[in-house]
């Protein structure tokens, strides 16, 4: 999607970095616009391999607050997480604060799979079998150990307790929202007050995990196996992630709806070691974790403006998701 945050970079400028970044020049570029901040190319470089490269906004330009660094965390998680053998595209490079660029990018071997969103031929017994494959991903990736703090370590939003550090995450947004006057479908003083009613369910959580916060179909990308079995690839776009509660991840993939206690991912989840119970204070988090998510998408329109008639698509339905998850977190 367009928005103002993405970089534009020419031919000759993506050609300087890579031979800055990989030692051989750029044949062709080409921009993925799928994303919704930084900006993204597929490059064939001269010696045939093909990369990606992803290049943060302009460091002077304000974004939300937990927004701080994003590239730089991606670049952490894929050093956590790689070792793990969780399938991720290989980092091949990544640069902060270039001289060059002004900046934060990231360069990773490309992917010869496709975006499961796009994968159209896909059956809805192919559907089950990969969110199931998520399922499993994701027990993995919340396996790896936190180092005791909560939240996003490089927007220095964190706490010593996931309550804490939730608190001050929705703090930092709904400061943002009044920073670029987001049209909301209720008061912020609604909002707090939800929230500090409800944030005694979050000290269930006791162990930072590594979420990712961000796993939607667009981020995770497929391939097929041997006999037609579609499996994932990898799973991109960590730059979002935090230190958190595992129930937050399962969040985006059930984006604008609920998490079923028959969805194909818990089964996965629970299959591969992951630990989690729909239990009431669960159903508690989740509709915090929705509020967070939806009043993300509503706030960040502030510093991307998007196209107005694109992103309706999202402001609508987010805006529900707000009214729906007050209503529920008042008869708590």
């Amino acid at each position: 999607m367009e928005s103002r945050t993405k970089r534009r970079l020419s031919a000759a400028q993506l050609d300087a970095l890579i031979r800055g970044a990989l030692g051989t020049g750029a044949l062709s570029t080409e921009e993925l616009t799928d994303g919704f901040a930084n900006a993204v190319w597929r490059v064939t470089l001269e010696d045939g391999r093909q990369v990606v490269v992803k290049v943060a906004p302009p460091p002077e330009l304000r974004q939300l607050s937990y927004e701080r660094h994003l590239l730089r965390t991606e670049a952490l998680v894929h050093h956590l997480a790689a070792p793990t053998g969780l399938p991720l595209p290989r980092l091949l490079h990544s640069g902060f604060d270039d001289p060059g660029l002004g900046g934060d990018y990231l360069v990773f071997a490309a992917l010869d799979g496709v975006p499961w969103s796009q994968a159209s031929s896909l059956t809805d017994a192919d559907h089950r079998a990969l969110r199931h494959e998520v399922g499993g991903l994701l027990a993995k990736l919340h396996a790896i150990p936190g180092q005791g703090v909560y939240g996003y370590p490089y927007a220095g939003l964190t706490g010593t307790t996931w309550r804490d550090a939730f608190v001050v995450m929705m703090g930092a947004l709904m400061d943002d929202a009044v920073r670029y006057a987001t049209p909301l479908p209720c008061s912020l003083v609604e909002i707090a007050g939800a929230i500090h009613s409800n944030a005694h369910a979050l000290d269930e959580v006791t162990v930072p995990a590594l979420v990712h916060f961000d796993i939607w179909p667009g981020n995770v990308f497929v391939t097929s196996a041997p006999g037609g079995q579609p499996r994932v690839q990898a799973l991109i776009d960590h730059e979002r992630a935090f230190w958190g509660d595992p129930l937050a991840d399962f969040i985006t993939p059930t984006i604008f709806g609920t998490l079923s206690a028959d969805d194909p991912m818990l089964a996965g989840y629970r299959q591969a070691g992951g630990r989690l119970d729909l239990t009431p204070q669960a159903r508690v988090r989740e509709a915090l974790y929705r509020l967070y998510l939806n009043l993300i998408l509503l706030v960040e329109d502030g510093p991307r403006q998007y196209p107005p008639e694109d992103y309706a698509r999202i402001r609508e339905p987010a805006t529900a998701g707000v009214t729906s998850c007050l209503a529920f977190l008042r008869q708590r």
